[in-house]
């Protein structure tokens, strides 16, 4: 496992999870106090991952509405600023670079040190960020703070996954992460809302800052005041430190893993900030999946330029009942949403047989459902929305449709992503926000143009047939996935592991059977 030098956080094993616990091969190794330790974060209460994991959602939602809320007023900020609306179109896709920038360090770097000081020095970072754009006296400044701000906001996507590995086990971990995707997916949806009718009332565009910059200080204070650390690494580590200090002499040679591994300014960089791309060169699952993410994530802030010349270009809406359109694929994120939480309990029901582990591939039948939908919805909405003369109901059903398939993709594949790559999921999930970021960056710096250049018809069949060639992903992973998996670095198979151990168990069963009934014909 060990692909990189520098180590690496321990693998699960199958024995670990299907035998009774064993003593340690080295004594001095600080470990947890039994398997209900307290301090253990998976044995915390309920509550309180309930409320972890709400944290972590608030977060997501947060950075997501901070990305799209200038959407609607980046027509007013370029006639005050003075510079083409090409130019302003950088506000989105600048922060949008910043998320490609943040997660070589923030993922890797909450496996380094932490999840919890990463998540208070980016959020009051990012926090302080917003201010300078309320108050930016020229376009350089606005651009600047932008990438700032999607650099430090980055933090959350990259580190909510780790801490719902941290907290959840597999049996539980479904429900929250399907909230969590969702998130991902609802939070840029309520930025134009917002920004919509606040940039054109008498407060103006700045007040969208303003009101950014609020909800974000709600945000840090509670994560300053909650948010605890749940790496279990790090945590074991310290206790070790505490147990040193405590009994200097008796303890001297206690330690933790975490300290063992090569801190080195080589072995640093090789395990924590260059494993994200490692793990994009050398698995093929990471790759395509987040080849499908990037594609529907792009699509998502298209959707931000497509909506406006639909609804307000084309039928005459104002901007803020424009924003009010997006409720439609709001709609539809939380109908996936609630579709995946359903996956979620069937997902639950398998656990006492893969003792913990069932295969990451019963997470996609959410993924399976949305890639024809999203097709569909893709189709819908450009052939009824380039035509005023049909109803406005018509394309913003389609949106619905585009919501729910969006959804459904960002739940089931982030959730596989997870599953497959457990105590790798931070890096997984940082190469991936790298990369569909970059692609969302894009976006916006073409979309307006092929939408007017194609039409919204011609534009959208674009789209649609990107949408066909990407649907077989989550199918052939369903198929092949387990396959692939194992021959992949990262991946620790435990479920591949436990399928032998039942096939072994099914077969002595069946040969009690066998015995039994012999004895009875005897």
């Amino acid at each position: 496992m060990d692909a990189y030098s520098g180590g690496a956080p321990a693998e699960p094993t199958v024995e670990r999870v299907t035998a009774p616990p064993k003593e340690h091969g080295d004594s001095n190794v600080v470990t947890w106090d039994g398997p209900n330790d307290l301090t253990n974060p998976k044995n915390w209460s309920i509550k309180y991952k309930y409320l972890l994991s709400g944290l972590c959602c608030l977060c997501t939602l947060n950075v997501g509405f901070a990305s799209s809320a200038p959407t609607s007023a980046i027509g007013f900020i370029a006639k005050d600023f003075g510079v083409a609306p090409e130019v302003s179109d950088l506000i989105t896709s600048l922060f949008l670079v910043g998320f490609i920038a943040g997660p070589t360090v923030w993922g890797p770097g909450s496996e380094l040190v932490g999840r919890q000081i990463i998540y208070r020095v980016s959020m009051v970072c990012y926090t302080l960020v917003i201010l300078g754009q309320a108050l930016a006296p020229n376009i350089e400044v606005m651009l600047i703070t932008r990438f700032f701000a999607g650099f430090f906001a980055s933090a959350p996507l990259t580190n909510s996954g780790g801490v719902l590995v941290d907290i959840w086990d597999p049996a539980t971990r479904g429900h929250a992460v399907a909230i969590f995707a969702a998130c991902v997916a609802l939070g840029p949806v309520c930025g134009p809302f917002v920004g919509g009718f606040v940039s054109t009332s008498h407060l103006g565009w700045r007040w969208v800052f303003w009101i950014v910059m609020i909800v974000s200080w709600v945000v840090t204070v509670a994560v300053g005041c909650i948010m605890p650390e749940t790496f279990a690494p790090v945590l074991l580590q310290r206790k070790a430190i505490k147990m040193r200090a405590e009994k200097p002499v008796e303890n001297a040679e206690v330690y933790a893993e975490h300290e063992k591994h090569d801190w080195s300014f080589k072995g640093v960089v090789n395990r924590t900030f260059l494993r994200p791309f490692i793990m994009l060169y050398k698995e093929p699952i990471l790759v395509l999946t987040t080849l499908y993410l990037s594609f529907v994530y792009g699509l998502l802030y298209a959707m931000f330029d497509a909506v406006p010349i639909v609804f307000y270009e084309l039928r005459g809406f104002s901007l803020g009942k424009t924003g009010l359109v997006f409720i439609s694929f709001g709609l539809g994120a939380i109908g996936g949403s609630a579709i995946n939480f359903y996956y979620s309990l069937q997902y639950a029901k398998l656990i006492p047989r893969w003792k913990g582990f069932p295969p990451p591939e019963e997470r996609l039948y959410g993924a399976m459902i949305a890639g024809p939908a999203l097709i569909v919805g893709a189709f819908w909405f450009g052939w009824t929305g380039n035509y005023p003369q049909i109803s406005w109901i018509w394309p913003a059903l389609a949106l619905i449709l585009i919501g729910l398939a969006v959804s459904l993709i960002f739940v089931s594949l982030l959730a596989y992503l997870v599953d497959c790559y457990l105590m790798y999921s931070a890096s997984a999930l940082a190469a991936n926000v790298m990369c569909r970021s970059a692609i969302a960056a894009a976006f916006p710096l073409f979309a307006v143009q092929m939408y007017k250049a194609l039409g919204v018809n011609w534009a959208n069949t674009v789209v649609g047939c990107i949408a066909i060639v990407l649907t077989p992903v989550p199918f052939l992973f369903f198929k092949y996935g387990a396959r692939i998996r194992a021959g992949c670095t990262f991946s620790p198979c435990i479920d591949l592991r436990i399928a032998k151990q039942l096939e072994i168990e099914d077969r002595e069963a069946e040969e009690r059977e066998k015995g039994k009934a012999s004895e009875a014909e005897v």
